[in-house]
């Protein structure tokens, strides 16, 4: 079968790197993204065809087209990603896919900032709440990057940023911070033991 969607040009507008989209009748379908300075990027789909099993040894294959491949992303959702009328897309429905990939980041943050409300656990903002909040520059207390563990430099266990002493091995990674608290001798009163200790000859003449 020839004719409309047999090829068409997958549009994507948003910078961020999607993982490659499963489609059990069609294979991995990776969305190319828009490489820094680049207003957009395309990505190439071709229609193929299904088979259907029905029953006593007996199938029936069927077209799906190029721009059905791409007609499941969910209702009401918007990533970025459409398919364009031509081989590239028009200033008309780029402006569109803006607004409405806009509009869908704005109705995410929304719902985070409703969750927010309600409960003050970030473990209930999603990471796309967040990829929207970031993409539309906007400040929240709900926004924040979680940062990867550390290594010990001594037994290499992961421990947190900031840590004065490994629990793991006991090794020692911020001394004065670890003196604050108690946990070593404060370096400063073993100084001053010392210089005592070079002044009492002097204080005996």
């Amino acid at each position: 079968m020839t004719g409309e969607s047999e090829i068409v040009s997958l549009v994507n507008i948003s910078a961020e790197k999607w993982p490659p989209r499963q489609r059990t009748y069609f294979g991995s379908l990776d969305v190319r993204s828009p490489e820094p300075g680049e207003p957009y990027a395309v990505t190439m789909i071709r229609g193929c065809s299904g088979v259907m099993d029905l029953g006593d040894k007996r199938t029936m294959e069927y077209r799906i087209t190029a721009r059905e491949i791409n007609s499941d992303s969910g209702e009401g959702s918007f990533h970025g990603v459409f398919v364009a009328a031509g081989a590239a897309p028009t200033k008309t429905e780029l402006a569109d896919a803006r607004r409405r990939l806009e509009e869908f980041q704005r109705r995410l943050v929304a719902a985070a900032d409703l969750e927010w409300e309600r409960t003050k656990n970030p473990m209930f903002i999603t990471d796309l709440e967040r990829r929207a909040a970031r993409q539309l520059g906007l400040e929240k207390p709900w926004l924040y990057d979680a940062k990867p563990l550390a290594e010990c430099p001594v037994c290499a266990e992961k421990i947190k940023h900031g840590v004065a002493v490994c629990r793991s091995c006991g090794a020692i990674l911020d001394r004065e911070k670890a003196a604050q608290y108690g946990l070593v001798p404060a370096e400063k009163t073993v100084k001053n033991r010392q210089d005592a200790g070079k002044q009492q000859p002097e204080a005996g003449k």
